[in-house]
């Protein structure tokens, strides 16, 4: 499967790249940028389109947390932690923003928010966390083993770094659009505007 970035000011790849550097993080595995092909959707597009890997994980709401129950809607789906004081909340605020701006279309897109740090973020921390940003938004936790199958088959990359208050974590902070039948269609790197989300789900939301 390749993803494919299409050329324009600020090149994709370039942002791809930064991302990942800045979370210590590769490309999601099994993927290759490629730069110059042209696309409708601002964000990489994933070609062919695939099914998203589907999980179980506790829910933020209380409940269990599968892709599958969001089928018919357009999904966000993003990875970080409540302890993030850096990219989490400006990832988050965008994809809030991004949601005001579609106004009544907004019903048909989900924010979901997968924990990198099970340790500290259970459901109810998960749940008062999101609640800052969107009410809607659906945040996933579990135990260590379950996570790391999840951000493997995303190629979400993790790196702990001990500190005198306890420690950080980097990780990728991408986030993937998901279609209304489940197909992980694009991949839109971190330094994008709200604009840009909200162009990309006017296209996914019409399909």
């Amino acid at each position: 499967m390749a993803l494919h970035l299409p050329h324009r000011p600020g090149c994709l790849v370039a942002l791809l790249a930064c991302a990942a550097a800045q979370a210590g993080a590769p490309a999601p595995a099994g993927t290759t940028a490629q730069a110059g092909t042209a696309a409708e959707l601002i964000a990489g597009v994933f070609t062919p389109a695939r099914a998203a890997p589907d999980f179980s994980l506790r829910a933020s709401d209380g409940g269990t947390l599968r892709l599958a129950h969001y089928r018919g809607k357009v999904v966000l789906l993003a990875f970080g932690y409540t302890s993030c004081h850096e990219v989490c909340p400006v990832t988050l605020s965008l994809l809030a923003q991004a949601r005001r701006k579609l106004g009544a279309s907004a019903a048909d897109v989900q924010v979901v928010y997968v924990t990198v740090d099970p340790e500290r973020d259970d459901a109810a921390r998960m749940h008062q966390f999101l609640a800052l940003f969107d009410r809607s938004f659906i945040g996933g936790t579990g135990e260590q083993a379950e996570l790391a199958a999840v951000r493997k088959a995303y190629g979400i990359s993790l790196t702990r770094h001990e500190t005198a208050e306890g420690y950080v974590l980097a990780h990728s902070s991408f986030v993937y659009l998901i279609d209304r039948r489940g197909l992980l269609r694009a991949l839109m790197p971190f330094g994008h505007g709200v604009d840009d989300f909200v162009h990309d789900l006017k296209l996914l939301l019409a399909q």
